[in-house]
């Protein structure tokens, strides 16, 4: 990862997920601001309200929109397609299907920071 100004969306219902997600986040040098929302309903009004996000940590589990309709919300949107999203959760049998909806990665939560570093520069060029 060569950017030093990343946004990050992450997307939890969980407060405590999201506290953690973010601390992981903020301690790396390429992460400039980190937006919180707790489902994928929430998630989209900001992706629509802001221009800036260049990532999405997405749950897959969650009230209201879960992480599998958003992606296809996402990705069915033409201003938002191009957006890189991995799909953070505990659930393995989701994963096939969060790929085919337009995940660009997914990892099994708990997240561990080098992971989530890996994935990171994998899916932002």
């Amino acid at each position: 990862m060569q950017r030093t100004d990343l946004v990050v969306l992450a997307v939890d219902d969980d407060i405590i997920n999201l506290k953690l997600l973010k601390s992981m986040l903020m301690k790396n040098s390429h992460v400039k601001e980190v937006v919180e929302a707790k489902n994928g309903s929430d998630a989209i009004g900001l992706l629509k309200a802001r221009d800036d996000i260049d990532l999405i940590l997405l749950d897959i589990i969650m009230p209201i929109m879960n992480g599998i309709e958003m992606l296809k919300v996402v990705r069915a949107d033409d201003s938002l397609r191009q957006l890189p999203i991995i799909v953070l959760t505990t659930d393995e049998t989701k994963k096939n299907e969060a790929l085919e909806s337009g995940a660009n990665g997914f990892l099994m939560k708990p997240i561990r920071n080098d992971d989530l570093l890996k994935k990171m520069a994998t899916v932002i060029l």
